[in-house]
């Protein structure tokens, strides 16, 4: 009887525990697990923010020129002030004349300049009776135009021997600079230009026209630091002979224009230079537009020197003594031929006489 109890009681768990069995089996056979959900689209993903592409801006048109009007506003807000009070009258009185002399020699025109341009524009006012500022203004704007415009302004190039263009002026100037600056134009126009690094005595100066030189694709001619700068004009004459290279850049010395060895130096490099197979067509004076007065003495001293073909203004757009422009050209009659209006390549620009004018004058 014990043996049949214990018998049914194991059949019992037996069977109970079949049931359980079952019934998980259904369980899983009736609700399966949710299939994985599928990634979202990769369009629908947010990028991370840090991850995020700013719209692009729109590129830089290459080679655009910038305007005189938009680079000069240090200088024409020296005038500015008085050209508005020269408006606001009737007609020309002697405080109008007082505000002319004025604003010139705020804008670092000079003394003498500024006597010689007002002595002649009284001429004009008397010989066509002007009464009006407004017509005065105009009449003085047409005399240093015509002032501006006189000389030759371009660049001179002479088919055949290798054409030498020195540049010379002090240092901090952007002598160096701007001569790399006209190899990378002249290159682009087709030019094949080779480049000499004359500033022997400031390695900087080496070093930054090198790094011109490849930008432009120029072959460049340097020596041993210190040496003299004449032999190294003199190799890239003969480099561009040999290899039919038009044009030879030539850096030179700046040290102060005060030092009488300087420019007994320059002239040497100058005699040495116009050898042949070489001819130098332009010798420029590079002149920090900022300095004011003293661009005019600096202009003086390498006259003497070297017999100046034209003048490069540098740095004009931070300038409000751009009226050193017209002392230059008064005093000594040396055409401006290039203006520094920014920092970039294409910013160093041909002088135009009637833009530059306008410019100063405009009333914004």
């Amino acid at each position: 009887m014990e043996l049949l109890l214990v018998g049914l009681i194991v059949v019992i768990v037996l069977v109970g525990g079949g049931l359980v069995v079952v019934r998980q089996r259904r369980e899983t056979t009736l609700e399966p697990p949710a299939p994985a959900a599928a990634p979202p689209a990769e369009s629908a993903v947010p990028a991370p923010v840090d991850a995020q592409v700013a719209p692009t801006p729109a590129p830089e048109v290459a080679g655009a020129r910038p305007s005189f009007r938009d680079r000069l506003g240090k200088a024409r807000s020296t005038l500015s002030g008085y050209m508005g009070a020269v408006l606001a009258r009737e007609n020309v009185d002697r405080e109008t004349w007082d505000d002319l002399e004025e604003a010139l020699l705020r804008a670092d025109v000079g003394v003498a300049a500024t006597t010689d341009i007002l002595d002649r524009l009284r001429k004009t006012v008397d010989a066509e009776s002007i009464t009006a500022p407004r017509d005065l203004l105009d009449a003085l704007k047409a005399q240093l135009k015509a002032d501006l415009a006189t000389g030759d302004r371009t660049l001179q190039f002479e088919p055949g021997a290798p054409n030498v263009w020195l540049f010379v002026g002090v240092n901090g100037v952007g002598k160096t600079t701007t001569v790399g600056k006209v190899g990378k134009r002249q290159a682009d126009e087709g030019r094949r230009v080779v480049m000499a690094a004359g500033d022997t005595f400031r390695a900087a100066a080496t070093e930054q026209l090198a790094t011109w030189a490849e930008r432009a694709g120029a072959d460049l001619v340097r020596g041993a630091a210190g040496g003299d700068p004449s032999s190294i004009i003199f190799d890239a004459v003969q480099r561009a002979a040999a290899k039919g290279a038009d044009l030879v850049l030539a850096d030179t010395a700046g040290r102060l224009h005060t030092k009488v060895n300087l420019m007994d130096e320059l002239r040497k490099v100058r005699r040495v230079a116009d050898r042949e197979p070489g001819k130098v067509t332009e010798v420029l004076l590079v002149l920090d537009a900022t300095t004011g007065q003293n661009g005019l003495v600096q202009a003086q001293q390498f006259t003497e020197a070297v017999e100046l073909t034209g003048v490069v203004l540098t740095k004009l757009d931070g300038s409000a003594k751009g009226g050193i422009a017209l002392a230059i050209q008064s005093a000594l009659g040396i055409p401006i031929k290039l203006v520094g209006l920014g920092e970039s390549v294409d910013d160093l620009v041909d002088f135009d006489p009637d833009e530059f004018v306008d410019a100063l004058f405009a009333q914004d």
